[in-house]
């Protein structure tokens, strides 16, 4: 069993585990027994505590179960994928969530529903997390003044690229962290909105081969999400990875934030598949 941490997202019950992902109390406890899994944090009077990531690991279990597998190979599969280390914030939500759809799209859609996040992260969210990768600085630069003002009222932001100038920091700036030259996340865009009122999730894997392609039309197979847990697990992958490529700036990169992410609803999950397809005809009838 993990000892106590010094983490304060375990605070879920084996109740709260229970409610949020459908399955009964007895069931977890079942599993834990046979399986030892899910490995709960133990408080003093041994009484177990869960976290976010405790759920998505449940979640992928029943995702990989609907698809055929008996409990013990689901289990296997998602500690795996759990161990594995994430070598971009693209590939770290598919694997975590492969129920996800991705959709082939051109940068100048992914640009206007990034805006469209963005405007509505600004407008809405008190204090957020906010994280984003620009592959370039060119990018970043294009796109600088945007990311100021996001920053001001943010609780903190810390975006990715290739840089070529000294790492940026202070009051109303986002922090920095230099993408190197092998890096995966040279070809990902993504967006990171870790905020109660509007969570929100987009990450795109440019596709090779169009080098001879204008800017606005390279192709990019992007998902997003606007599910608490979806988002919650992009900005855990992402601070992860930043940390791992600036780790002379780790004491200036945040912790992903204590509130626990809402279950989402089910007009929610039908008007996002909607819109999900909307988008495709979008992408398609822009000259």
């Amino acid at each position: 069993m993990q000892k106590i941490p010094q983490d304060p997202a375990a605070a879920f019950s084996i109740s709260d585990l229970a409610e949020r992902t459908g399955l009964s109390a007895a069931t977890l406890r079942t599993w834990e027994t046979r399986h030892g899994f899910p490995e709960p944090v133990r408080r003093p009077g041994g009484h177990r505590r869960y976290t976010e990531h405790h759920v998505s690991q449940v979640r992928q279990v029943l995702e990989h179960r609907a698809r055929g597998l008996t409990l013990e190979a689901a289990i296997a599969a998602t500690t795996r994928e759990s161990a594995a280390t994430d070598h971009s914030v693209f590939a770290g939500v598919r694997r975590r969530h492969p129920a996800l759809v991705t959709r082939t799209l051109r940068k100048s859609t992914l640009l206007a529903l990034t805006h469209a996040m963005e405007d509505e992260c600004c407008a809405r969210s008190r204090e957020p997390l906010l994280v984003a990768g620009f592959q370039d600085e060119r990018f970043l630069r294009q796109a600088e003044a945007r990311w100021r003002e996001l920053s001001r009222t943010a609780h903190a932001a810390v975006v990715f690229a290739a840089l070529t100038a000294p790492h940026e920091s202070g009051a109303g700036t986002p922090l920095r962290v230099h993408l190197p030259d092998r890096a995966a996340m040279r070809r990902e865009w993504f967006l990171v909105c870790d905020a109660p009122d509007f969570p929100a999730f987009l990450s795109a894997w440019e596709v090779p081969g169009q080098q001879a392609v204008r800017d606005a039309d390279r192709r990019f197979e992007a998902v997003w999400s606007l599910d608490p847990t979806v988002v919650r697990e992009a900005a855990r992958i992402a601070l992860t990875l930043a940390r791992e490529l600036a780790p002379e700036r780790a004491d200036e990169l945040p912790a992903p934030p204590e509130w626990a992410p809402r279950e989402v609803s089910a007009d929610l999950r039908e008007a996002t598949s909607m819109f999900d397809r909307m988008l495709t005809y979008v992408d398609r009838a822009r000259p």
